[in-house]
């Protein structure tokens, strides 16, 4: 069974071919500058060279054609006909409260994700976009939507209630949702196989670190908690958004710079985070670079970024009772031994022994924690897409 994976951004589109008898990839890639001026795939069928065509794209619909094209394509595509094609997944960032699991796409899931707008306006709309896309060029095989926020509507209400008047709540939906959901899904599940325990029995707490950064806390299989909240700007210091402030400063702001709430957005979602603090770039690989040659703000940029997931980590051993497991995952999580190790250093109360050796990884699944450490630590790499394919085999 072949199933396609679909990841629609605003002027992107990602892609992967999956053969789930084996779990084996056979194609992926990347049409990036839809709509723009300059716009472009890059395809690799696993075992071929890979091939970048540039060719103008008006639109989703465009990019889509492209990509079935370079799949069947004789010289460097992966399969022979559309019909090897089984079943579509797609990523969704926001399902809201109506999807608590990945759904079969229909007329009525097309109507509630459309209802869902207003809750991710940047991201929903380009996934609604790629769906039908999708559905025009191959209106006889099977869609699957899988959720960004559906793993941790697991979420007891005393974690997910804002402290507001219950009234907004119940008239415009605002709550804690989380992100980044699909990954803390599949680096807990593989964690659970790597220390060889049921995950019903396992309390671990996942660090999702990337320009995007989240932390969950995974009690049983079961997302009881996380960082982000009604949106993505919430929790940890990111790349370039703010994380947790002060909700005063933003009014405090606006009368003194004399802002927008548009401004303020743009502020807090694009200018702040480590980039605001360091004044050098939100990638975490420059300011290691800048600190290391004694630059302040960059070292403040990443200790400021460090204690909060450190602080995390430590509220979800809390919430827990416990903690059995540590993940790092995503794309500092899984390059960064320093910022792995800083986190670390200083939570072997909590049971976490760090060993420096073994930490010395990038990018592949590996224990880094002590022998004797009562904590295991793992650094894993995510798989998204193998996780929305896996949801989508089990519907279709």
């Amino acid at each position: 069974m072949n199933i396609l994976v679909i990841n629609c951004g605003s002027s992107s589109l990602k892609y992967q071919l999956i053969d789930m008898e084996g779990e084996n990839l056979l194609a992926k890639g990347l049409v990036e500058r839809i709509g723009i001026e300059g716009s472009r795939i890059k395809h690799r069928t696993i075992g071929k060279e890979e091939v970048v065509i540039q060719k103008p794209l008006k639109n989703h619909k465009d990019a889509m054609k492209l990509v079935l094209d370079s799949l069947i394509d004789k010289k460097y595509g992966a399969i022979k006909s559309l019909k090897e094609i089984n079943a579509t997944g797609h990523r969704i960032v926001h399902g809201g409260e109506k999807f608590a699991f990945s759904v079969k796409i229909d007329a009525q899931v097309m109507k509630t994700l459309n209802d869902c707008i207003d809750l991710a306006p940047l991201h929903n709309p380009p996934n609604i976009i790629g769906i039908e896309a999708c559905r025009e060029l191959m209106p006889d095989i099977p869609m699957v939507g899988v959720f960004d926020t559906a793993f941790h509507q697991t979420m007891p209400e005393a974690n997910y209630i804002y402290a507001l008047p219950y009234e907004l709540y119940k008239k415009y939906k605002i709550r804690k949702y989380g992100f980044h959901g699909t990954s803390h899904k599949y680096v807990s599940m593989r964690a659970s196989q790597l220390v060889g325990k049921d995950i019903k029995n396992l309390k671990i707490v996942t660090c999702h670190l990337g320009n995007g950064a989240s932390v969950c806390a995974v009690d049983g299989g079961k997302s009881v908690d996380t960082s982000m909240g009604f949106t993505p700007l919430d929790g940890l210091a990111m790349g370039t958004r703010s994380g947790s402030v002060d909700p005063a400063i933003i009014p405090f702001l606006m009368e003194k710079e004399k802002l927008s709430a548009e401004d303020v957005n743009e502020l807090l979602n694009k200018k702040s985070g480590v980039l605001g603090i360091s004044g050098i770039s939100s990638d975490f690989r420059d300011l290691e670079s800048a600190a290391s040659e004694g630059n302040k703000r960059a070292k403040l940029a990443l200790d400021v970024f460090n204690n909060r997931v450190k602080k995390y980590i430590g509220a979800y051993a809390a919430l827990m009772g416990g903690i059995d497991v540590l993940v790092f995952t995503a794309g500092i999580g899984e390059n960064s031994s320093e910022i792995r190790y800083e986190i670390c250093k200083g939570l072997e109360f909590l049971g976490i022994k760090m060993d420096k050796e073994k930490n010395q990884v990038r990018g592949k699944d590996a224990l880094i924690s002590q022998e004797d450490s009562k904590v295991k630590v793992f650094v894993i790499s995510t798989n998204e897409e193998l996780m929305i394919a896996r949801e989508t085999k089990e519907l279709i």
